[in-house]
């Protein structure tokens, strides 16, 4: 009896550890691929960007005002995307995933950290949300982009 027991305590973490590997996991295309060069992607990531994006982080991809410290509501502001953030501090495949599930979803549990950003998962199709990235990485300054693609090298 208790070599059953513990044949389903194993197999049950077992399941639990793939199946949160697999949902955290973005698709294989989504890693690193990133197409700031090519003028279709970064087209159909601006025009995307002007319908979902644009309203909190700005046309220009300015972010909202005092975007460092939580508003009236509590929450944290939307954050510029130009090289003035820190959305090339991270790499690709983070970028993906907070847009796809949303920053909370990559929050530790119990974090106080609030913030109205969607999840676009079952909204975006995920070369949406690339040609986005793609969009937005290819108006940062070539001195910018470069210390994010040898960040995304030693990925």
């Amino acid at each position: 009896m208790n070599r059953f027991l513990i044949v389903i305590v194993g197999l049950t973490i077992a399941t639990i550890i793939a199946s949160t590997v697999l949902w955290w996991w973005p698709s294989a295309k989504s890693a690193g691929e990133l197409r700031p060069g090519d003028d279709a992607v970064v087209a159909q990531g601006s025009r995307i960007y002007a319908q979902y994006c644009a309203s909190c982080h700005g046309a220009d991809l300015q972010g909202e005002a005092n975007w460092k410290q939580p508003g009236p509501d509590g929450r944290m502001p939307a954050p510029p995307h130009d090289e003035t953030g820190h959305t090339w501090h991270h790499d690709g495949r983070t970028l993906f995933r907070l847009v796809k599930f949303g920053p909370t979803a990559l929050l530790d549990p119990g974090s106080s950290y609030e913030t109205n950003m969607p999840a676009y998962d079952g909204v975006l199709e995920d070369e949406e949300i690339l040609a986005v990235l793609s969009y937005i990485k290819s108006t940062w300054p070539d001195d910018v982009r470069q210390r994010h693609d040898e960040m995304e090298a030693m990925q």
